[in-house]
């Protein structure tokens, strides 16, 4: 953890040096200003950002200028990216994944939850990119699941460390919403065979930074496993009021040319659904990431 420490402390120094860097909380998220995102980035500048990132949980970066493509080499900067299995992508770039209230079904995007957790491998981070905006409205909320960790009592999070449960692609993704015709709902058969429940800890320790977050979210998780169903639903309940508390959140109101970048191993967002009969567009590169592990597990690297 030392070690770590001065790692990030080197890069985090860097960067406030070259970029203006604000707080936007005490617990989460920060404006960078003075890095052009559509330019290849050094080595120097990849390590920042990792640093200010873990600092962080959650970047954003105003007025850039970037193409599809070129918010796909960004995302290859910090590692392989993910192709998800339901929404549309843009044409000739399918790792960027297209988030249109005019074409898609959002209703999943609309709660608190963590990015594609239905995975044995859920993503290290994503990066999303404002294409088309309402004229009132669609903020995203994001949380802190390390704050949300560290606000439990002692004896919760005892308890809470040895604990499992199972995150499910239908839970967000439900053949009601999505298996509208037979096209759809073959498709949809096809998605939940390849991607069945997962076992993944309640409490999450960051890879890198050692940090205790909560890792369960309304989006995909159904029960807490071993433990009795009701016990399950009601600790459940807790936990996901508690996420909700606004001590915990961030809330970013867009403009054209915004993008965020946050670390999905440790946040939760919300979209809001503020605005319709409005159109949102929205473009996002999601970035692999490793097999969660909780306090109680060795990491598998």
């Amino acid at each position: 953890m030392m070690a770590l420490a001065v790692y990030q402390n080197n890069y985090t120094d860097k960067a406030a040096q070259k970029w203006q860097v604000k707080r936007l909380s005490s617990h989460i998220g920060a404006v960078v200003k003075g890095v052009e995102l559509h330019k290849p980035l050094s080595v120097s500048d990849i390590a920042s950002l990792r640093g200010l990132l873990l600092q962080h949980q959650v970047l954003f970066f105003r007025d850039q200028e970037i193409t599809p493509r070129q918010h796909r080499d960004l995302g290859l900067a910090f590692g392989s990216l993910h192709r998800h299995p339901v929404y549309p992508t843009v044409p000739d770039v399918p790792e960027a994944i297209v988030l249109d209230t005019a074409q898609n079904d959002l209703k999943d995007n609309a709660l608190w939850h963590t990015d594609v957790t239905f995975s044995e491998t859920p993503p290290m981070g994503a990066i999303l990119v404002a294409r088309h905006l309402p004229e009132i409205g669609g903020d995203t909320l994001w949380a802190s699941g390390t704050a949300a960790y560290d606000a439990l009592s002692e004896p919760m999070k005892v308890h809470l460390d040895n604990l499992t449960a199972l995150h499910d692609f239908t839970r967000s993704f439900p053949l009601s919403r999505f298996g509208r015709t037979e096209e759809e709902r073959r498709r949809w058969a096809e998605i939940r065979n390849s991607h069945l429940p997962v076992e993944h800890p309640v409490i999450r320790v960051h890879p890198e930074t050692g940090q205790k977050a909560i890792f369960v979210n309304e989006g995909f998780t159904t029960e807490i496993c071993d433990i009795d169903a009701e016990e399950s639903a009601a600790l459940l309940a807790f936990l996901f009021r508690h996420m909700a508390r606004p001590e915990f959140h961030m809330r970013w109101s867009w403009r054209a040319g915004d993008v965020a970048f946050w670390d999905n191993r440790i946040t939760q967002h919300y979209a809001t659904d503020d605005y319709r009969p409005s159109r949102r567009i929205m473009h996002r590169i999601t970035i692999l990431g490793d097999k969660p592990f909780g306090p109680a597990d060795k990491p598998v690297l």
